[in-house]
């Protein structure tokens, strides 16, 4: 599997990224520029980091979405791409509107910096595939802007077609409101595209990936994609 990771001006989270593509994959990733044009020949999987792209101005993730690369990413998922967007990235997918929705500002009103428990909803998709349907795994929140929110009838449009993947969760799977500290719509931690190879997310899985940091709860996701997308 070949990974391209997008920088931005304000990514912070690049590194931990292809550090976690690079320990499943046994590979390392291309680091795009927003500024480039054209994806490298072969890229199976493309990659929005965390971060604070353009510090934040006007919404999060609202002028990385204009930058000359999403045009290529665009074409990239209309083509059936694989596209993984995490916190800022998250912000970028639905902002570029490949993701329907929007990240508001957390409830609390305060940036959260803390671990988050997530329940894992289907498992018939490239991002989720190492995972047992129901399976709860941790991961680190590091965001001030992360409260999903859609209007009811996008709400149950992505509940009747299977489009939530993840959803904040207790360590031992309740959805409950005391685990949604953000303030996410019915505890969205992250959602699929129809075709469901667009996955955006808040929580950072790529903080979990070494024991010796860390803990491994989040790479099952990298494994799972460099299974699915391995080359035939």
């Amino acid at each position: 599997m070949q990974a391209a990771i997008v920088m931005f001006p304000g990514t912070n989270r690049e590194r931990d990224m292809a550090l976690a593509l690079q320990r499943a994959t046994g590979r390392k990733p291309a680091i795009l520029w927003h500024r480039d044009t054209e994806l490298p020949a072969g890229t199976d999987l493309v990659v929005l980091p965390g971060g604070f792209s353009y510090g934040d101005y006007l919404r999060c993730g609202a002028m990385a979405a204009q930058s000359p690369i999403m045009r290529a990413i665009h074409e990239f998922a209309g083509r059936g791409g694989h596209v993984l967007g995490v916190c800022n990235g998250f912000q970028m997918l639905v902002e570029a509107g490949l993701l329907p929705g929007a990240l508001l500002r957390n409830a609390s009103l305060r940036f959260l910096s803390m671990d988050c428990h997530m329940r894992v909803e289907r498992t018939d998709t490239a991002f989720t595939g190492r995972f047992q349907r129901g399976q709860v795994f941790r991961a680190t929140m590091a965001h001030g802007d992360g409260n999903y929110f859609a209007d009811e009838a996008t709400l149950d449009r992505l509940e009747g077609e299977g489009l939530v993947a993840l959803r904040y969760a207790t360590a031992d799977g309740q959805v409950t409101e005391a685990a949604n500290r953000n303030g996410s719509a019915r505890n969205i931690a992250g959602i699929l595209s129809p075709n469901l190879r667009v996955l955006g997310l808040m929580p950072h899985p790529e903080n979990q990936v070494d024991p010796l940091i860390d803990g491994t709860d989040g790479l099952p996701l990298f494994a799972g994609l460099a299974e699915a997308l391995a080359p035939a």
